[in-house]
């Protein structure tokens, strides 16, 4: 199998391409590294069914791979709006090719798309089936009405030119190779601690979130990939903790003497996210098995290696 990984040289992608290097599949790796760093993929530079491309999805590219595994994005606030307009371009026209380049090909192709397309919800905890409250021209629509249209365009190409699609609704995902400078809650709050800076908490810190383990997020995408169903399909981990709960957690694990300060909340930041995974169990059998614990302890390790 011959598969096509783009923002293969991120966080996300790096570890999907590692899996699939494990089973023996060949990859071309696609990123321009506007979040992603060679370093992800350095230890893959010699293996003979790697390849690496520098390029940018917005612009097409003609290549000839059996999957593809579209990840292109950068998925923090921090970077997504740092240029906004970009990030919309990169969900609009970088789906748009790669679609038209599995339409082509009669390639299978699965989608990253995001919680973010529920926006800050109504309903808790979120289904497939809801349809969002987001505000399409807030300062975070970049993302995620970049994601919506993006999976319209996805479901398009099925119905249109009966394209094999897969989409995933990733939810907060975390682990080794996240960039100290993410702007992500988990690699903020890591990082502060290690540095024994005080731990950042945007509002009141009893907003929620779900964490989900990359190695448990990569698991489910390939599941998911290889099945009938063309999704959406949310895929994450269904604990639920507050903010303060994750800094006080990160705080215990790193021995540190960080102090909590509180900042004002950014526009349209969700107040709560919990995913129903009940399609991912019925029709991938998938369930992630990584406790909170046990990845923030290997995620502390990855960051105590790097800083």
């Amino acid at each position: 199998m011959r598969n096509l990984v783009t923002g293969g040289a991120g966080f996300l992608g790096s570890h999907l391409i590692d899996r699939l290097i494990n089973d023996s599949q060949e990859v071309i790796c696609l990123d321009n590294y506007f979040t992603g760093t060679k370093s992800n993929i350095r230890h893959l530079l010699d293996n003979n069914n790697f390849e690496l491309i520098r390029h940018d999805v917005v612009n097409p590219i003609q290549l000839e791979v059996d999957r593809i595994w579209h990840l292109a994005c950068p998925a923090s606030p921090v970077h997504y709006q740092s240029n906004p307009i970009k990030t919309s371009k990169t969900s609009f026209l970088g789906t748009y090719n790669m679609l038209g380049l599995a339409r082509r090909l009669g390639a299978r192709i699965l989608f990253s798309s995001t919680s973010e397309v529920y926006g800050d919800p109504e309903i808790h905890p979120q289904n497939e089936e809801y349809k969002g409250s987001v505000n399409p021209i807030g300062i975070r629509s970049c993302y995620d009405e970049g994601k919506r249209v993006a999976e319209s365009l996805c479901f398009d190409y099925q119905r249109m030119h009966n394209t094999e699609i897969r989409v995933a609704r990733i939810f907060n995902t975390y682990g080794p190779r996240m960039a100290a400078n993410d702007g992500r809650v988990v690699s903020n709050f890591i990082v502060q601690a290690l540095r024994e800076e005080p731990i950042t908490i945007y509002g009141n810190g009893s907003q929620s979130r779900s964490f989900c383990y990359v190695d448990d997020l990569v698991e489910g995408l390939i599941l998911l990939m290889n099945s009938d169903a063309s999704g959406p399909i949310n895929i994450g981990n269904p604990n639920e903790f507050t903010i303060k709960e994750l800094a006080n957690l990160i705080i215990e694990k790193t021995n540190s003497r960080s102090e909590l300060i509180y900042l004002p909340i950014p526009q349209d930041d969700p107040l709560q996210r919990k995913p129903v995974i009940k399609k991912a169990k019925n029709q991938l059998n998938w369930i992630p098995k990584i406790d909170l614990n046990e990845g923030i302890e290997n995620t502390i390790s990855y960051f105590k290696e790097i800083l």
